[in-house]
């Protein structure tokens, strides 16, 4: 069966028994009441006729399948919710799929979970029927559990990073285009006003990041996971640098080296898909690292940091912006649905962890400053720009893909928001002999 015939037949379940049909056992709605206590803030509507909650809700749940409900039962938590909306198979009625911020917001505040009693538990599972508890095949969008990518490689291996940049970068450029905007920047943007458009904040995060670096035209820059280039070409046409990046995405690079011919860049740009551990080890004047810290494995900080070193100038400066756990008490790994459905083996630390592994390499930190705040921003305008090109990515990448980053964008906005996890970025220096560096005695940028 296709994803097509899959989502078809999610939307054409029948809402209530067939005529003369008699229900037997628990409902959806038994269910949902065994799960959850209290009033509800939304309605819920089951596949069997059955629903629960205020029917003047603004958002309504439909579980529109037996396989829906299957999914919830057998994965509880953000991994089944995910796989039966991604799948069409849970509905989300009141926002739009692009940007369902609304209902997630609802739903953390408001929905209170419990867990049954083990006696109540089983009474509802044997009426609902054993084969509930057998798990559906997860929908096509899904990366394999970690125990399965071994088959890849070690965790952070050469091939494993690959695999996993490719599942979610090697996605559709087209598709990237309409989320991301003209600027193909798929990084925390700078606001200097919530009214400033997205593109005004992405270019104004590109200057502050060449500013903290002090790029002047001639110096040599490292982009290390560059994405589409676009620091890469923004140091090149707005500041003389020679500019080279490099990205484990192959669209990425070559979505980029043609950006770079089309713009005129070429004599000073160029992007590689390297990894960045194959970067040249000539030494460079500047180094930016903008979103692959994520990547990498926190096990891998001091050979990445080092690897950054080793690149570096005596006196050149490293800026490295990438997201962190609030704390350093958080667990490194990211939950079910992020692993599976958004970054395969993605990591994250607190900050406090990351400028240590900065200084442990080596490198000296001179500025550190958090941007949570602007990356809930940033998520808000690509959630817009994905309701306002539904149409054209869904017909790109398909309604599942596109549910995905509805789904993930808007619970990322959420997170920043809530101080769930938040963006730094660290500026450093490879000190010379004796400790000279170069910095200034005050910064030589400006906030």
């Amino acid at each position: 069966m296709s994803l097509i015939d899959r989502e078809q037949g999610a939307a054409d379940a029948p809402s209530s028994p067939p005529a003369g049909g008699r229900r037997t056992g628990p409902t959806v709605a038994d269910v949902v009441r065994a799960v959850t206590s209290g009033a509800l803030p939304v309605r819920v509507t089951g596949y069997d006729g059955s629903a629960v909650g205020p029917t003047d809700a603004g958002i309504t749940l439909s579980i529109r399948s037996e396989r829906g409900l299957s999914y919830l039962l057998t994965a509880p938590g953000d991994l089944g919710m995910a796989r039966a909306y991604v799948s069409g198979d849970l509905g989300l009625d009141g926002v739009h799929p692009g940007d369902p911020y609304e209902a997630l917001r609802v739903l953390k505040d408001g929905m209170p979970l419990r867990m049954p009693p083990v006696a109540e538990a089983l009474a509802l599972v044997k009426g609902l029927g054993w084969e509930r508890l057998m798990p559906p095949p997860p929908p096509p969008q899904e990366a394999s559990p970690r125990w399965k990518r071994v088959m890849n490689g070690l965790r952070h291996s050469r091939t494993r990073d690959s695999t996993a940049i490719s599942h979610h970068y090697d996605v559709s450029n087209a598709f990237y285009e309409k989320v991301l905007g003209p600027s193909m920047t798929y990084t925390c943007a700078v606001f200097h006003s919530a009214e400033d458009t997205l593109e005004q904040a992405q270019r104004a995060k590109y200057d502050l990041v060449a500013n903290k670096l002090a790029l002047k035209p001639g110096m040599r820059l490292l982009d290390v996971g560059c994405g589409w280039g676009g620091m890469v070409r923004h140091a090149a046409r707005e500041y003389g640098v020679k500019a080279l990046g490099v990205t484990l995405s192959r669209e990425q690079a070559q979505w980029a080296q043609a950006a770079i011919e089309r713009e005129g860049l070429g004599e000073l740009a160029e992007v590689r898909h390297l990894d960045y551990r194959d970067a040249p080890r000539e030494q460079f004047d500047a180094i930016s690292s903008i979103g692959l810290t994520e990547h990498i494995g926190v096990r891998n900080y001091p050979a990445y940091f080092g690897a950054l070193r080793e690149r570096l100038k005596p006196g050149g400066r490293l800026l490295n912006h990438c997201i962190t756990r609030a704390d350093n008490r958080a667990p490194h790994r990211s939950g079910a649905f992020i692993d599976r459905y958004v970054f395969p083996d993605g990591e994250l630390a607190g900050p406090g962890r990351l400028i240590s592994e900065v200084h442990d390499a080596g490198l000296e930190v001179h500025h550190e400053e958090n941007l949570r705040q602007h990356y809930a921003l940033t998520l808000a305008g690509w959630c817009r720009n994905l309701v306002e090109h539904w149409d054209f990515c869904v017909n790109e990448v398909g309604p599942g893909t596109a549910r995905v980053w509805g789904l993930y964008m808007a619970g990322s906005r959420m997170a920043f928001e809530r101080n769930g996890i938040q963006l730094h970025q660290v500026l450093a220096t490879r000190n010379g002999p004796d400790g000279v560096n170069g910095y200034p005695l005050r910064p030589d940028w400006t906030p």
